[in-house]
């Protein structure tokens, strides 16, 4: 008699953990723009270079996602956080090395190591928290956990601009003073990393039966013979290319006189708040608006408002295309559920074969930062905004097939 009400309490501290570990890889996650403008000062790097930090990033999503939902069905969600939430700690570590010899390479290891464990995280706690529940609810709690995961990343960017970016005097640093200031920072992060695992230990373990058994090991060579799922991931390598190119320039952008000539802790502040605090609000009025108006048009209109967005900041001057640059944020809000869904829904493939397409396609947003470098190394900085003006374009062509609503 008394023994339902007590699994009921601890599955709803164990749900708390599991959004909580949204919320903390969104921390940890967003200090990678702070890190980039700190370390092209640093070590005097281009901007192609610099961005070496976003791309390394995109290539740990590619080469761990798949072995990571492997592994989750294999041995469980609960040992594959485990084990990423330490992955996440060893990478706070390495980055420690940069205090004895300061090389870049060591910052793009960490940031391997780092992405690794987050993109680990991902794959086995988005499953369990569609599963600690009734399947009616499920879409209220990955909803709110992506929320967290938002308000992670604004509170992160906060934290990384204060501990990174607030000298001043920051680009006529020593490089060993400014390393310095970085591995602290990730001393920070890695005792945030440290709570998390100590409450996954104390309260995640008993829900082992909340794990769904199902193979994520799908038949991904399925989803390629689907039109739309290769369609739709696509659409998806695009948006999360053009959200991470912005938010890397974004600090420096801010910065240049030909803009809104801040200092660097201002336009720190300026990305959290308004470009990912953007998106946090976007996130909330989009969930609300998709009751009213169907996914595809409310895409059709995020896109064609991004790329509008883009368009002046390439062809504009001045304070109005700083302002523009950060509104994209709120823009960028309901493009990747919105995409996600909208692919499952048109595909032939199975559910599981084409999730798993489009987590690994993030990875080939990679060269959307890349590129956005090797132009802003060419020529003016606003000019790199072209590449995402053609990838949100692309977004909205994708939003408009949708209509047709065509399983392919």
């Amino acid at each position: 008699m008394n023994s339902k009400p007590q699994p009921d309490n601890q599955s709803k501290i164990a749900f708390i953990v599991l959004i909580l570990l949204f919320f903390g890889w969104g921390f940890v996650n967003s200090n990678n723009d702070p890190l980039l403008t700190t370390l092209k000062a640093a070590f005097h790097l281009s901007w192609s270079a610099a961005i070496a930090t976003q791309i390394t990033s995109f290539i740990a999503c590619g080469v761990i996602s798949i072995p990571a939902a492997i592994f989750v069905s294999k041995y469980g969600s609960g040992r594959v956080i485990f084990l990423a939430l330490l992955t996440m700690i060893a990478a706070c570590f390495v980055m420690q090395l940069l205090r004895v010899w300061q090389n870049y390479f060591i910052v793009l290891f960490a940031v391997f190591i780092m992405s690794s464990g987050v993109n680990s995280l991902q794959v086995a706690a988005s499953p369990l928290v569609a599963g600690m529940g009734t399947p009616d609810k499920s879409h209220f709690r990955l909803t709110l956990a992506q929320t967290l995961n938002s308000l992670g990343v604004v509170i992160g960017v906060h934290f990384g601009s204060e501990m990174l970016l607030s000298r001043r005097d920051i680009a006529s640093l020593p490089a060993l003073q400014t390393v310095e200031l970085v591995g602290q920072a990730y001393i920070y992060i890695a005792l945030i990393i440290v709570v998390l695992l100590l409450a996954v230990l104390a309260f995640l373990k008993p829900f082992a039966k909340h794990i769904t058994s199902q193979n994520h090991n799908a038949e991904i060579a399925g989803a390629f013979k689907s039109r739309w799922a290769l369609f739709g991931a696509t659409a998806l390598a695009l948006y999360v290319g053009s959200e991470v190119a912005i938010g890397s320039l974004m600090i420096n952008f801010l910065h240049n006189e030909r803009v809104l000539g801040l200092d660097l802790k201002t336009a720190g502040f300026l990305l959290g708040n308004f470009y990912w605090g953007g998106a946090l609000l976007g996130r909330f009025i989009g969930t609300y608006a998709l009751r009213f108006i169907k996914a595809y048009n409310l895409l059709v209109i995020a896109a064609i408002c991004a790329a509008a967005l883009c368009l002046l900041v390439v062809l504009g001057s001045g304070a109005i295309i700083g302002y523009a640059a950060l509104l994209v944020g709120f823009f960028n809000s309901i493009q990747f559920p919105t995409i996600f869904t909208l692919t499952l829904e048109r595909s032939k493939a199975s559910h599981a074969a084409t999730s798993g397409l489009l987590v690994l396609a993030i990875s080939f947003g990679a060269a959307l930062p890349l590129m956005v470098g090797l132009i802003a190394d060419n020529f003016v900085l606003n000019s790199a905004f072209i590449v995402p003006l053609l990838a949100y374009g692309f977004i909205a062509f994708f939003a408009l097939k949708a209509r047709q609503s065509v399983v392919e």
